[in-house]
């Protein structure tokens, strides 16, 4: 069975034995420990033809009503995602026998849930990870046909669009964002109105940072926000608080060296790169805090979007040294120790065995091919090919672990494919309230694979997009890629070798590597599969109304 109860059966992945951290819940002083001394197959088969494509109605415009709340039942339960930024598979201990960094509160995650080993993001970089996370729909669908967004580009969630947060929201819960936004604000200058009409913004265009933002996470259904506007590398470089940046960047600063190096522009005087992700996890500690003080009783929704260990790199102090895979290992350690802090949040309230936590990634790592990260012979992608921003496994399979006490068993991997898309269709599930036709286009529940009541949940193929915005589709064992290179940094398209085929079509289940292209030799096979992906493509959407 895809889903298994026992660990010990782990294929491919080190069976972790009760170390001293699982005896003892963590607490504060724990955690802090751990900073001194710190210590991943097959799919559902599925081919529907869409024959008819309904028509969806789209959302009313304008913000996601707040007004339209139901009565909460009891017993929903708390859900947190902890969306780490280019961490990669082979990153964590626990997925990883041969890693190099010791990743202890995640292993202790996964020991208490459930590893999802064929996990990935709908995209292999940030930006339309983080829309089609949030939405539930495929980020090509939208005007973001490559690339990502900049710091000072306009919001790519659709006015009206709903959400996760809006969802939940509409059905009681309290909201929160903590940590790197990256889907575009609406900033104004000092007449009031939009900065830019166009994306790719890298000089400031004239920013009025006294004016609050028109449009950005309090306007898709969070209540709470604090972070930054995109990644830690792209101006404006300040803190912004639910809708105004907290103090004006005013400061000149220039990026160092790779790979602690970031775009030159302004950031205000309390802003320190090094400081972000400690200052926004204790934001997220905060929050959660706040919201049992205030309200013991109601469900809260927590989106933790850690602006770690993407670049710059920049671990501080406490984690320096404390990996053997330089200054991008020990501040994945940093990573492991700000996921553990909010686990440590949760024992505090007692919220453990209410809530549903959730530790991924948004996309692949980006140390593969960095010449200094070499000698340290750290897979960061693990066994996958590629990196993120490829169409290459190693772009999109992320670690997935997830943990619901009483819920989910502990110790078990389940190897179906899923997406990050569906969480919204699965959150949905979990409160069981429908979803509107209108949203969540490419959701598919996966909640009885969490809970081992279903072997499969029947999932469509999953479509994976590249940063030069080439498509790959995934049914069962093989997996089709509509390029000849990797679609991104590894090998783009004018590096690929004249004779070679024009496109890519792999057996997963035998070549997890991707290293044989049956391109050329199962024609059939790619004829059936560019057919699903065109059929997806031209739908607009996967998930059955």
């Amino acid at each position: 069975m895809p889903c298994r109860r026992d660990a010990k059966r782990r294929i491919g992945i080190p069976y972790i034995l009760a170390a001293e951290n699982e005896r003892e819940r963590p607490t504060r002083e724990g955690a802090a420990r751990h900073a001194a001394h710190p210590l991943a197959r097959r799919s559902a088969h599925w081919f529907a033809r869409l024959a008819v494509i309904l028509t969806v109605a789209i959302a009313s415009g304008g913000a996601i009503a707040r007004e339209a709340v139901h009565a909460t039942p009891q017993g929903h339960p708390n859900i947190v995602v902890i969306l780490a930024d280019d961490l990669g598979y082979g990153d964590l201990s626990c997925l990883n026998a041969e890693s190099k960094i010791s990743t202890p509160r995640m292993d202790q995650a996964a020991r208490e849930g459930m590893i999802f080993t064929d996990a990935h993001s709908p995209s292999a970089v940030c930006t339309p990870t983080r829309y089609g996370l949030l939405t539930g729909r495929y980020a090509w669908r939208t005007r973001l046909q490559s690339g990502v967004l900049l710091g000072f580009d306009r919001p790519l969630i659709e006015s009206g669009r709903e959400t996760v947060a809006s969802f939940l929201r509409r059905y009681g819960y309290a909201t929160a964002a903590v940590g790197k936004w990256h889907l575009g604000l609406g900033w104004q200058n000092s007449q009031g109105r939009p900065v830019t009409e166009q994306d790719g913004t890298t000089d400031d265009p004239g920013v009025d940072y006294e004016k609050p933002i028109t449009q950005g996470p309090l306007t898709v259904g969070f209540d709470y926000f604090f972070g930054i506007s995109a990644s830690l590398d792209m101006p404006p470089y300040c803190y912004i608080e639910n809708d105004r940046a907290v103090q004006r960047p005013s400061l000149d600063t220039n990026g160092e060296a790779f790979p602690r190096n970031w775009r030159p522009g302004k950031r205000s005087p309390d802003f320190v790169h090094e400081e972000v992700l400690r200052k926004c996890t204790e934001k997220g500690e905060m929050w959660l805090t706040e919201q049992k003080q205030e309200d013991p009783a109601r469900p809260v929704f927590l989106y933790f979007a850690l602006s770690a260990p993407h670049t710059p790199v920049l671990p501080e102090e406490p984690f320096r040294g404390k990996s053997r895979a330089g200054e991008y290992g020990d501040f994945v350690v940093q990573t492991d120790w700000a996921v553990g802090r909010i686990l440590d949040t949760l024992d505090q309230l007692h919220l453990r065995d209410n809530t549903l936590v959730i530790i991924t990634s948004d996309n692949g790592s980006t140390m593969t091919i960095r010449p200094f990260f070499a000698p340290y012979h750290h897979a960061t992608n693990y066994h996958f090919r590629g990196q993120k921003s490829d169409a290459w496994e190693g772009g999109h399979r992320v670690p997935f672990i997830a943990r619901w006490p009483g819920k989910i068993a502990s110790g078990t991997t389940c190897d179906v494919t899923i997406c990050l898309t569906d969480l919204m269709a699965t959150f949905a599930q979990i409160i069981a309230e429908p979803l509107p036709n209108s949203c969540a286009e490419d959701s598919i529940g996966f909640l009885p694979l969490l809970t081992g009541e279903a072997a499969s949940v029947g999932r469509p193929p999953v479509v994976m997009h590249s940063i030069a915005g080439k498509f790959a589709v995934r049914e069962g064992d093989w997996k089709f890629i509509d390029a000849r290179g990797s679609g991104g940094w590894s090998l783009p398209e004018n590096h690929v070798p004249p004779e070679a085929p024009p496109g890519q079509l792999y057996n997963l289940r035998e070549d997890v590597g991707e290293k044989e292209n049956h391109f050329l030799a199962k024609p059939e096979e790619v004829t059936r599969l560019r057919d699903i992906l065109t059929t997806i493509r031209q739908s607009g959407r996967s998930r059955t109304p």
